[in-house]
């Protein structure tokens, strides 16, 4: 019996040799079926569930439009909305230039590099709850680095003032390391004659950067711009970690205000319903950033 599964199992196989379609299709099908099981299904199921008012206990009740009709009339949701803007296009800016800045200092070749480039890289591979205590650490009021640095007695986590700034000074710290590696990358493509042409031409360092680096970049600066402001749009580790939404809603965010409706409150039509508002929202962002992108790109064409 077994000497027949083992014939059977060696002509299936030399059928799928035989045949690419086949056997491309059976090795991308794992890939397939997660997709499908993880993310396909439950992005239809959540979306019918943003129509339900649902408790994880009793009967899923349909209540139409009245989640979504909910969230727009409720005042702490523009609070939250903006909260997330802020964040997002904070640290979409800082954490663009700065990662450029650097990455055409490295590339210049100065003495220690390597080492700059690993220092700069090991925030983004280390884990976030790990980042999370050693930030709260260093802003603590009390005993925190940097209030000890400066000479100041700032709340920086407890302060609706200083609580959104810190978690972007932390995302952006985290980041920086990622989109470094990524314009070094591009940056290790471009040829070194561009920038001999331009020395020739008399162009300092800063017009050098300005006229050559930066449009011959464009390309991957659009890039790094789109996967950062997704990435940001979507944050919820560090708030998680550092001030739970807090203090007074001053740094609660979208992904924060859907995990607290879904496993704090057990209203999972609210929590689906902000989930799809967050989608639109990344969505004509993303859509806007490419309709942009030959304005924004050098030499972009369709």
């Amino acid at each position: 019996m077994n000497e027949n599964l083992l014939q059977v199992a060696k002509r299936l196989l030399e059928k799928i040799s035989n045949n690419q379609r086949l056997g491309g299709l059976v090795f991308i099908a794992p890939a397939l079926i997660g997709t499908f099981v993880f993310i396909i299904i439950p992005v239809i199921c959540s979306f019918g569930l943003s129509f339900t008012k649902w408790d994880l206990l009793n009967p899923i009740e349909f209540v139409g439009l009245d989640n979504y009709a909910g969230i727009f009339t409720e005042p702490l949701f523009y609070k939250i909305l903006l909260n997330t803007i802020v964040f997002a296009i904070s640290t979409s800016i800082f954490g663009v230039i700065i990662p450029l800045i650097l990455a055409a200092i490295l590339n210049t070749k100065i003495r220690g590099s390597e080492f700059y480039k690993t220092a700069y890289f090991l925030p983004f591979i280390t884990p976030m709850i790990v980042i999370g205590v050693i930030w709260e650490w260093i802003f603590d009021p009390n005993i925190g680095l940097l209030n000890k640095f400066l000479h100041l007695h700032i709340n920086w986590l407890y302060d609706p003032h200083f609580a959104m700034p810190a978690l972007i000074l932390v995302s952006v710290w985290k980041l920086i390391g990622y989109n470094m590696v990524i314009f070094l990358s591009a940056l290790s493509g471009i040829s070194q004659s561009m920038f001999e042409a331009a020395k020739i031409d008399g162009a300092n360092e800063f017009q050098t950067f300005k006229n050559v680096t930066i449009p011959l970049l464009s390309p991957t600066i659009f890039f790094v711009v789109i996967i950062t402001a997704i990435s940001s749009f979507q944050i919820f580790d560090l708030i998680y970690l550092m001030t739970e939404g807090g203090p007074l809603d001053s740094t609660n965010v979208l992904v924060y205000a859907i995990y607290k409706n879904a496993f704090e409150y057990f209203n999972i039509g609210k929590a689906s319903a902000i989930a799809y508002v967050l989608f639109v929202i990344i969505l004509v962002l993303t859509l806007a950033q490419w309709k942009l992108r030959k304005k924004l790109v050098y030499n972009e064409i369709d």
